[in-house]
């Protein structure tokens, strides 16, 4: 592919970001619990690994932007970043997590292999600067209010402070109320900045704030959406994976069931084998 000429490969731990590779970064929206996190990392793992694909396991410690006050959020950074670790130790993958603020960059750099800025903060300047000099791979989503080519400049603030493993994800934008759609677009448009281009697939197929109190999400469409991503050449895809997401605490309405995920991988492997030749 074309693009490939112009964009710059890294390595994350074991992991490859670009270099006609594709890399799966899934895991569930929040930590839940100690049990469950390292039950989720095995099983994507394990199934990452089956279907050949570089895996990155992502859990937040913290979802500072839910829909209500009463919505569960976490376990906090400390005991997020101590499971976070055990992952790592027990696994042997990198990790990756979501940071809010200027504050959390360096303790959160100290163990995840990836800084992750979500998309409500991706025109956050100071927080964008901070997880740049941290050393660490970034990653950071495309806001949904943002055309492909506004993230242009997201990448040279990155890239003005020296940060050489950055990556964009696309994850859908807003499609009047309650709704986002994915330009396919946008794909290509931000590979032609130099850096790897993530499908953030679960998220783009929220509906925000479409349950009153809460995050609706059309899980059905998963495989179609991600199908469509990797034939357009994407680096990577991002997946909210759960063995129960009727009782995820987070976005669950949006989340790939876990027994859906190893024929998914299969898939997305095939298609990736056919672009690239």
């Amino acid at each position: 592919m074309a693009e490939d000429n112009h964009v710059k490969p890294f390595q994350v731990g074991n992991t490859t970001f670009g270099d006609g590779r594709l890399t799966i970064i899934a895991g569930p929206c929040v930590i839940e619990s100690r049990e469950h996190a390292l039950m989720m990392a095995r099983e994507c793992s394990v199934r990452a690994q089956k279907a050949g694909l570089d895996f990155v396991y992502k859990s937040s410690f913290d979802k500072a932007n839910r829909s209500s006050v009463k919505s569960f959020r976490g376990l906090g950074m400390d005991a997020g970043l101590e499971v976070l670790q055990e992952v790592k130790k027990e696994f042997g993958v990198p990790v990756l997590t979501d940071i809010h603020e200027v504050s959390q960059v360096a303790p959160v750099a100290e163990v995840a292999d990836v800084l992750q800025i979500p998309a409500f903060l991706s025109r956050q300047t100071d927080l964008v600067l901070a997880a740049a000099r941290s050393g660490r791979a970034v990653n950071i989503k495309k806001g949904q209010f943002l055309a492909p080519h506004d993230a242009r400049n997201i990448v040279d603030k990155a890239r003005a402070v020296g940060c050489e493993k950055l990556m964009l994800t696309e994850r859908g934008v807003s499609f009047g109320y309650n709704n986002l759609v994915v330009d396919m677009r946008s794909f290509p448009i931000m590979r032609e900045f130099g850096v790897p281009v993530v499908f953030d697939v679960t998220h783009s197929l929220q509906l925000p704030g479409g349950l009153g109190h809460a995050t609706g999400g059309q899980s059905e469409y998963i495989e179609p959406l991600a199908r469509a991503g990797v034939a357009c050449g994407v680096d990577a895809v991002f997946m909210e994976v759960h063995e129960c997401p009727e009782r995820a605490p987070s976005d669950g309405p949006n989340a790939l069931p876990l027994e859906r995920m190893e024929s998914l991988l299969f898939v997305l492997r095939d298609i990736h084998q056919l672009v690239r030749n």
